[in-house]
C-alpha cells in the first residue's frame, strides 16, 4: 500500500499572500512602502508581542490559524493590506456577506491591546494583521517568512467595497477577479477551495 501525505493548506496559501500583499498595496508614491525594521526603536519588540499573542490563541484554538488566514486574504484582496476588515460599524466590510463569517477579530484586538500598552499609538492594525496571519501560518506548521512593516490602517471600510470571488462565481469570473488583482490562474487554482 503507497502512503498519502497530507499537505497542509497553510503551504499552499502561502505563494499567494506573498503575491497579494506584493500586489495589493496602495498605489499612491507618497506613502510609505513596508519594509523590514520599519519600526525601529519606536516599538523594537512588536513581532515578540503579536507572536505571543498568536501563540497563546493558537494553543487555546488551532482554527484560529486558517481563520487569521482568511481574514488576511479577504482584508487585501479588497482595499489592500490596510485592515478595513476589522473595522466595525454599520455597512462596514465587516458586515459584508463574505465576512460574516469570519473568524479571530478577537486575536488581532488582544494583540493590539498588548501593543497598545508597549507601544501606545505606534503598530497598525494593517501590521498587526499581516504578522499574526504569517506566525499561524508558521505554527500550522507552514515556513516562517520576514513580513515588510510599516503599513497603514485604512480610514474607510464599506460593504459594497467587499467584491471577493465566491464559491459560486464561474471560473471566467473567478479569473477575471484575480486579475484585477494582478494574480494568475495558478493563484486561483490554490485559493480555490478557501472561497
Amino acid at each position: 500500500m503507497g502512503s498519502s501525505t497530507k499537505i497542509n493548506p497553510c503551504y499552499v496559501l502561502l505563494p499567494f499572500f506573498l503575491v497579494l500583499a506584493a500586489n495589493a498595496t496602495h498605489k499612491n508614491v507618497f506613502l510609505p512602502r513596508p519594509r523590514i525594521g520599519y519600526y525601529g526603536s519606536a516599538c523594537w519588540n512588536v513581532e515578540s508581542i503579536v507572536r505571543s499573542v498568536v501563540e497563546s490563541n493558537y494553543l487555546a484554538n488551532p482554527a484560529n490559524a486558517p481563520g487569521i488566514l482568511r481574514m488576511h486574504f479577504h482584508d487585501c484582496f479588497v482595499q489592500g493590506c490596510d485592515a478595513s476588515v476589522l473595522l466595525a460599524g454599520p455597512n462596514s466590510e465587516r458586515t459584508a456577506i463574505p465576512n460574516l463569517s469570519l473568524r479571530g477579530f478577537n486575536v488581532i484586538e488582544e494583540a493590539k491591546t498588548q501593543l497598545e500598552i508597549a507601544c501606545p499609538r505606534t503598530v497598525s492594525c494593517a501590521d498587526i494583521l499581516a504578522l499574526a496571519a504569517r506566525d499561524f501560518v508558521n505554527l500550522a506548521g507552514g515556513p516562517w517568512w520576514p513580513v515588510p512593516l510599516g503599513r497603514l490602517d485604512g480610514r474607510v471600510s464599506l460593504a459594497s467595497n467587499v467584491i471577493l470571488p465566491g464559491p459560486t462565481d464561474s471560473v471566467a469570473v473567478q479569473k477575471l477577479r484575480f486579475a484585477e488583482k494582478n494574480l494568475n490562474t495558478q493563484d486561483l487554482v490554490v485559493l480555490a477551495g478557501t472561497l
